[in-house]
């Protein structure tokens, strides 16, 4: 890739070394991925790896770059406009032991979960489209932050 013009000369260097300034995992909060929340429609499984496994040996994968057990669960978003096809993904958790979910809430046919320390990976699919991966450090039950903006408000100019 080449342009014309000092200014871009060093960014089409960069990008040909492959110097891009992100690298690797974009760290992003859970508000950022799930803004309508989620909930968890199966069940916490290892994941295979598949280059370790073989002649029906199961080997569980791990992380390239923690070396921590991989772990899935598939959620599905909360986001009303989404196609229904799109409203459920793979949730990838790294844990030294198998995570367990929050507990099922009275009344919900789905669990509602929220997720800490979450990254995401860009990569291109099989059908030639973006898609990301997403991993994460702990999955909880959600927050309680029914308080009225009012109340923040008034809470913190007491504590200060």
């Amino acid at each position: 890739m080449r342009t014309s013009g000092r200014a871009n000369e060093g960014l089409s260097t960069a990008i040909e070394r492959n110097n891009m300034a992100i690298q690797g995992p974009i760290p992003v909060t859970y508000n950022m991925v799930f803004p309508h929340g989620c909930y968890i429609v199966g069940e916490v499984e290892p994941v295979k790896d598949f280059d370790a496994s073989s002649n029906g040996r199961f080997v569980q994968a791990r992380d390239k770059q923690t070396a921590e057990l991989v772990w899935q669960v598939a959620v599905m978003d909360g986001d009303p406009t989404l196609k229904p096809a799109q409203k459920t993904v793979a949730v990838k958790i790294l844990a030294p032991v198998q995570p367990v979910p929050p507990q099922p809430m009275p009344g919900l046919p789905f669990t509602p979960v929220e997720f800490d320390g979450i990254t995401i990976t860009p990569y291109v699919n099989a059908a030639g489209r973006l898609a990301y991966s997403i991993k994460v450090r702990e999955m909880h039950a959600p927050r309680q932050t029914n308080q009225p903006a009012q109340n923040k408000a008034s809470a913190g100019k007491e504590a200060a």
